[in-house]
């Protein structure tokens, strides 16, 4: 998996103006507002949101917005100048202040209600009312729509304040979690994994919010005291921030014709997903109920593909409700994610997420998800027999469709072409077993060493003479194998040092980059995205240092490090 290219023409935005005059707002033209809004906006106090695709709401701007870091890269796919970052009217728009957005842009944002379903159950108990009709972007907002070199983007910031979905909160996010996300979200660009996209990181010099979080050398499962930490906004881009969750909401009010209009917004929203995210998939010719069909096949591929390249890079995403799933197969709502280090098939670092989304579980949470998305699609074909089966075929192929694309890319990661039933029900075990790091480990194996020595580089712990044997075993095995493959040695060692990366995401190397960032030095964030901006290439040796080991002892079980809950 080769990273994504940063080659881009000249940058030709350099100012606000300039910027604004990209907006085309094709989810606030062609979608309902919610006909109980308020016209400009200020609608933060939480209250139950009947109907409508969104709400409009102006974001609570952050008092004293300092600067933080931005992403070069994004901006120069995007064609803005990296100066104009530093923009007094470009920092009041991403920090949270509108009232000078330049026309023909509109002084407020929207937010958008979803349904919850945890491995495919509803729910509705975490909405304020017990009716689902509170809950969605608490503390999200999107902010602009545009077209930019004749693609689409939307810009949401997160922490901007309260909106009706607010739940009670603030509507803030912190900076610890915010440089987390940040920082997360184009890692997984480089590494050639679908995501929503980091575009800017301000803080308030101002403004604290209290979250639950870890004492100092603290081992406690769960958070022991409230720490006070500075107020952050980070702009999160992505084409759509259409979820499972919303099209959801939606086939639940049309089932039960909550109001007169429920099943056209259900249409509604479906042909906007369409559009958005499937365009250039879906013939738009086709009658609805067959572009619903294919809506289908689509997302059911982009979904497994997604999941297959969270397991290649060791992501777990740690809360894969539906509401947390986005509808085009991006990453999406990096709260209690992790990436794997001590390979365990049930890694899992949020306190309270439970087995079923540890990190080798995600397919499975994953169908959990396409089921909601196919039981709200099937909502849509009414009394078509036909479409009916057509779409209930797609939904019994999912677990063949994952299981393909999950031993494609095990295959990959082993340098073979085709997925090696017998030896890979070897290796689960004995990595189990040996308690290694799974990067180092695959990264290692990319050099196609013929002895285990090299690999004991990624080992937590000595292992026995029995195990080396086994070790030793398997790697014949597999070097048997390679020798069957068409490609040669040093083909084979390119294309799996581009599919498992040198460089992973190790909490204990980030957490000092969000303490160090509220004492005001942000050099160490860049330092990391400096390093995740190119995690597959063999960096300088002071790097591979730093980055390339394994994590120390007293890390091991460490709140906040180890395991964290999800307030941010």
């Amino acid at each position: 998996m080769t990273a994504p290219s940063n080659a881009f023409a000249q940058p030709s935005i350099s100012d606000l103006a300039t910027f604004a005059k990209a907006v085309d707002y094709s989810l606030m033209d062609r979608l309902t507002p919610d006909p109980d809004g308020t016209s400009d906006g200020n609608d933060h106090n939480t209250r139950q949101v009947f109907s409508g695709h969104y709400v409009r709401v102006k974001p609570t701007a952050m008092g004293h917005a300092e600067y933080i870091s931005h992403s070069q890269a994004l901006f120069a796919q995007l064609g803005i100048a990296d100066a104009l970052v530093h923009d007094n009217g470009f920092k009041q728009l991403f920090s949270g202040d509108l009232s000078q957005a330049p026309t023909p842009m509109v002084r407020y944002g929207w937010a958008t209600g979803y349904a919850l379903s945890i491995y495919g159950t509803e729910y509705t108990q975490q909405c304020p009312f017990r009716t689902g009709n509170g809950y969605g972007d608490g503390r999200a907002m999107s902010v602009f729509e545009g077209v930019f070199s004749g693609k689409r983007y939307e810009m949401q910031l997160k922490g901007g304040g309260p909106t009706a979905y607010c739940r009670g909160g603030d509507g803030r996010a912190v900076l610890r979690s915010s440089v987390r996300e940040f920082l997360a979200q184009e890692y997984m660009h480089a590494l050639g994994v679908p995501s929503a996209r980091s575009l800017t990181l301000y803080v308030s010099k101002s403004e604290t919010a209290a979250r639950p979080w870890y004492s100092p050398n603290s081992y406690s499962a769960n958070p022991d005291i409230m720490v006070d930490n500075p107020v952050a906004i980070s702009t999160r881009v992505a084409s759509s921030f259409l979820r499972v969750g919303q099209i959801e909401l939606f086939a639940r009010r049309a089932r039960v014709n909550a109001h007169d209009n429920a099943r056209l917004e259900l249409t509604a929203i479906v042909a906007h997903l369409i559009e958005r995210e499937y365009q250039s998939e879906i013939d738009p010719s086709l009658a609805f109920h067959q572009q619903i069909i294919e809506l289908a096949k689509s997302f059911r591929k982009r979904l497994s593909q997604l999941v297959a390249h969270w397991l290649r890079v060791g992501f777990c995403q740690g809360n894969f409700n539906s509401d947390n799933c986005q509808a085009g197969g991006l990453t999406l709502d990096y709260g209690p994610f992790g990436f794997c280090e001590l390979f365990d098939p049930d890694f899992q670092p949020w306190t309270g997420g439970g087995q079923h989304f540890a990190f080798l579980n995600q397919p499975a949470a994953a169908e959990a998800n396409f089921h909601m998305f196919w039981l709200a699609l099937r909502t849509l074909l009414a009394q078509d027999q036909q479409a009916i089966e057509q779409l209930d075929e797609v939904r019994s192929g999912f677990k063949v469709e994952m299981q393909q694309q999950c031993q494609s890319m095990w295959a990959a990661k082993l340098g073979l072409s085709e997925f090696p039933q017998q030896l890979f029900s070897q290796l689960m075990p004995l990595m189990t077993q040996t308690k290694l790091d799974y990067t180092i480990f695959f990264r290692e194996l990319s050099h196609i060493p013929s002895d285990i020595g090299s690999l004991k580089k990624s080992f937590y712990q000595a292992t026995s003479a029995v195990l080396d044997q086994q070790w030793q075993h398997w790697l014949d095995q597999w070097l048997d194998l390679l020798a069957n493959e068409k490609q040669d040695l040093d083909t084979i060692k390119i294309n799996m040092q581009l599919t498992n990366p040198k460089y992973t995401w190790r909490e204990w190397l980030v957490a000092p980059a969000y303490e160090q960032a509220k004492q005001g030095d942000y050099s160490l964030i860049e330092e990391l995205k400096q390093v995740f901006n190119d995690p597959y290439s063999e960096q300088e040796q002071a790097i591979e240092e730093k980055y390339y080991r394994l994590k120390p002892d007293h890390f091991f079980n460490a709140g906040g490090i180890s395991h964290y809950s999800c307030s941010s």
